[in-house]
């Protein structure tokens, strides 16, 4: 194909171009070239090569196979006695196995068994369920004094976040908490509301907090508020035209795929979608009986791929709805629990084939997605007195865990492990004095942190098969308390202030204790005798030194008063003078006036010497 392309290359050239110029005289002629003839020496010279090539693999391959045969002819060579294929390394190796016991039957005790041997019985025994729970160590977190009805813990297991019914969450940090086991953050979100489901974002960045009031909260990572649902309005009877849930929250949690979007459900009988950057609702989903009326919602959960939306019912069922699909449900079960009651907690397993429901009915069911018409296993005599006790898988998804109330005679409550496939007790351990409420196994953790009655979160860890969590606050020392308070004063210098606005400046102290020296408050100086005859700032004369001499003294030098004076002699001074001349009352009773008789007191001459302030008082 090459030497066609170049031929009909060389002819175009020819057509177009004469290679042989004509010269005069003793001029020379162009040199030609002859392609064809370069093309084909080209081409023969590239067939050689090639042929020499082959010549070369060609060799080599016989070399080898010829090497093959002759081995397998030395092979057969020296068993020639031996009829059909080779016997398998492995039988030989058998037989010489069977022979050595054989030969060891003579021996007296047990052969010890060799290391193959020991790796495989190694690696066949394993732990059993009861051996894989991590509650060998225990720590006490104190909340509060009432119940912890909501526990959180981030992707990561850095962080935890406690809710109770004292309307208060906590934000805990293990690798900034020391052997004390103090919060770095307290806040009320629902004001006075308790606190009904705490969750973290799929990334950890946002808390989602569901209070018994109608508007969900989202948190951020340190406790400040990020967005508020909007509330609905209430008087309006379809719940599709408010924009906002109408009544108390049970529960809501994350979607695990869609960063920002959450859900709720609500005793207006909707389950809601929301997203964080707006405070309407996306979608609406309402919960229906058998007979079309409204049921309330008391749990909700999303699958662990994102493609259910899960719901537990007050009339006993469970009811689910594809996402984005939420005018059908796509698979229910109308009577999984007792009607009217609570159905505190619905989840999903880890590999997404069964979900595990906490009954009020005091049991715990266990369901297959594919077949969700009958239970594959139940577990009684569970009592649960609280509508948000926790049910939850292990991180193996070998065993369910719960948690029991305190009944009528009990004093404490349990923490039960239940197996998976027919839930039957694995172990029941005793937790606490109090109601255990909440519990939450974290799979990278390996640690169970629980919610009690009587305010107490308590982690259970392993030291060897656990992970960071609790394990490194432990170890740290409680920091002591520095009661030493110092109060910095802060020196203002105003150089073009007033004077009476100015301040003084700062002294040496030498020059403070000889200012304050002068100063007779500050220096306790004693007082100064008295000048003159009259007291000062209530002191008297060193003659007067006490107050009995100072009031005789008065008393003695004061003059008489006008006051002390007999009040009938003062009126009859003036008897006489009417009598003569009775302008102001003879000329009315000058004739009807009868005559006045006053009784004259006899006079003494001691009576006379007598000053009238010391007479007696009449």
């Amino acid at each position: 194909m090459l030497i066609i392309v170049f031929s009909i290359f060389y002819r175009l050239v020819l057509n177009s171009v004469v290679l042989p110029f004509k010269m005069s005289g003793n001029e020379k002629k162009a040199k030609s070239f002859d392609f064809m003839a370069m093309f084909e020496e080209a081409r023969k010279t590239a067939v050689e090569r090639n042929q020499d090539k082959v010549a070369d693999l060609e060799d080599q391959y016989k070399a080898t196979i010829e090497s093959k045969s002759a081995g397998i002819d030395a092979d057969r060579a020296d068993n020639e006695e031996e009829i059909g294929p080779p016997i398998p390394s492995d039988l030989n190796m058998r037989s010489s196995e069977s022979k050595q016991e054989e030969d060891s039957d003579d021996e007296i005790g047990p052969t010890p068994p060799k290391a193959d041997q020991v790796e495989e019985t190694e690696d066949e025994v394993e732990e059993t369920l009861d051996q894989k729970i991590p509650m060998t160590n225990e720590v006490i977190m104190k909340h509060g004094t009432k119940t912890v009805s909501a526990l959180a813990l981030d992707v990561s297991g850095a962080r935890l976040v406690t809710g109770g019914y004292d309307y208060d969450v906590k934000l805990w940090d293990f690798a900034g908490m020391d052997a004390s086991l103090q919060s770095f953050r307290k806040c009320t979100p629902c004001e006075s509301h308790a606190i009904h489901s705490i969750e973290y974002s799929a990334t950890g960045e946002n808390i989602l907090v569901v209070g018994g009031n109608a508007q969900a909260k989202v948190l951020d990572r340190d406790g400040f508020e990020v967005m508020e649902c909007k509330k609905g309005y209430q008087y309006i009877v379809d719940q599709a035209s408010t924009q906002g849930h109408t009544a108390m929250l049970n529960c809501g949690c994350w979607n695990p795929k869609v960063k920002n979007e959450f859900m709720t459900c609500s005793n207006d009988g909707t389950v809601r979608l929301w997203n964080v950057d707006s405070i309407k609702h996306k979608h609406l989903v309402k919960t229906k009986t058998t007979q079309g009326k409204k049921t309330i919602p008391t749990t909700c959960s999303y699958s662990k791929d994102g493609k259910l939306i899960a719901v537990a019912c007050q009339d006993g069922s469970i009811q689910m709805w594809d996402y984005k699909r939420y005018v059908n449900v796509a698979k229910t079960c109308r009577n999984a629990h007792m009607n009217g009651t609570d159905t505190s907690c619905l989840t999903f397993s880890y590999d997404g084939q069964a979900i595990a429901t906490r009954g009020g009915d005091d049991t715990v069911k266990l369901w297959d997605l594919r077949k969700l018409k009958e239970p594959v296993a139940v577990a009684n005599n569970l009592f649960n007195k609280f509508p948000m006790t926790d049910c939850c898988f292990s991180p193996d998804d070998k065993m369910v865990v719960t948690g029991t109330s305190l009944n009528r005679g009990e004093t404490q409550g349990k923490l039960v492990f239940l197996e998976r496939l027919s839930l039957q007790r694995v172990m029941e351990s005793n937790v606490s004095d109090s109601h255990v409420v909440r519990c939450l196994w974290h799979p990278r953790l390996n640690q169970l942190v629980i919610g009690t009655g009587n305010g107490e979160c308590k982690l259970y860890y392993d030291p060897e098969k656990s992970h960071r969590g609790a394990k490194l606050c432990v170890v740290k020392t409680a920091r002591k308390k520095n009661d030493v308070q110092f109060v910095s004063h802060q020196k203002i210098i105003t150089p073009y202030a007033l004077k009476m606005f100015k301040e003084d400046r700062e002294m040496s102290t030498k020059k403070q204790v000889e200012k304050a020296r002068k100063d007779p408050v500050k220096s306790q100086a004693p007082m100064k005798p008295i000048s003159g005859s009259i007291g000062v700032d209530g002191r008297v004369m060193a003659h007067g030194s006490t107050l009995s001499q100072y009031v005789a003294k008065q008393i003695a030098t004061r003059k008489p008063d006008d006051r002390d004076k007999d009040p009938r002699a003062a009126i009859l001074r003036h008897a006489e003078e009417a009598a003569k001349d009775p302008y102001w009352s003879g000329q009315a009773y000058h004739k009807t006036q009868p005559v006045t008789i006053l009784q004259e007191e006899e006079k003494s001459d001691e009576e006379d010497d007598v000053p009238a302030w010391k007479k007696p008082k009449l």
